[in-house]
């Protein structure tokens, strides 16, 4: 009988080391999202803000950044508005550690007085080629991409004041961005050279780069145009061809 009552007190603390390893614990805090930017050699606000799909007037005020928007190497940049928390991804803990809170104080979002949208200039086609349809971008760009030849002409598809020109943005090759103005900006990518430089001003149909050639070594114009930020179809922009 003591070796029968030996077996279940063993048996019995079996069961409770197994139902204490089963307990379930807490899912580590999510590392939060990173709403934070160190300029790098090369940015441009625009550049900055382009990558990210964002207005280049609300990272500006955000930062407090002057209307000259010049910003300098290892300066940190906020890229959300300030007061508002930067979502993270929700870990639910499990039922039995859930305690009831007090309900958050209500406080005001605060208002950012909106950037004024502008008529679109009058568009103009920025290369003879032929349009081979739109794509999306890896960053979120939407832009045609137009064919041609290596080394054909790329134009400004309005008149305005280039704000960068570089190699730092994947996926669009050798970079050009037009302002236009407050509303519109422009971009011409894949170029195999650049023609003009950062604060040149431009008119419309002014050679600004000769085309280089796509991810598949294909002559081609990558073109986006950017209202506050986000890039619209450019077909339903520019002017029918004949």
């Amino acid at each position: 009988m003591r070796g029968c009552a030996g077996l279940a007190l063993i048996a019995a603390i079996s069961v409770f080391l197994a139902a204490c390893a089963t307990v379930e614990r807490p899912a580590p805090a999510p590392a939060p999202v990173d709403d934070r930017y160190v300029v790098q050699t090369g940015d441009t606000l625009y550049s900055i803000s382009f990558r990210r799909g964002l207005d280049y007037h609300d990272v500006a005020r955000w930062n407090g950044i002057g209307n000259d928007y010049r910003i300098a190497v290892g300066q940190r940049l906020v890229l959300h508005p300030p007061g508002v928390a930067v979502p993270t991804p929700v870990v639910r803990a499990p039922p039995s550690l859930v305690r009831k809170a007090a309900p958050p104080s209500a406080s005001p979002t605060p208002q950012l007085p909106p950037v004024p949208v502008t008529e679109p200039p009058v568009w103009s086609w920025p290369a003879d080629g032929r349009a081979l349809g739109t794509i999306t971008q890896p960053l979120g760009g939407l832009g045609l991409r137009i064919g041609g030849e290596v080394g054909a002409p790329v134009r400004a598809a309005a008149a305005g004041r280039v704000v960068y020109v570089g190699a730092g943005l994947r996926a669009y090759g050798l970079l050009v961005i037009v302002k236009h103005d407050e509303t519109w900006l422009t971009a011409y990518g894949y170029n195999r050279e650049v023609r003009v430089k950062e604060g040149d001003r431009v008119q419309t149909g002014d050679t600004i780069a000769s085309m280089g050639e796509g991810p598949a070594h294909e002559p081609m114009l990558y073109f986006e145009i950017r209202r506050n930020g986000k890039p619209i179809d450019p077909l339903q922009a520019l002017p029918p061809r004949g």
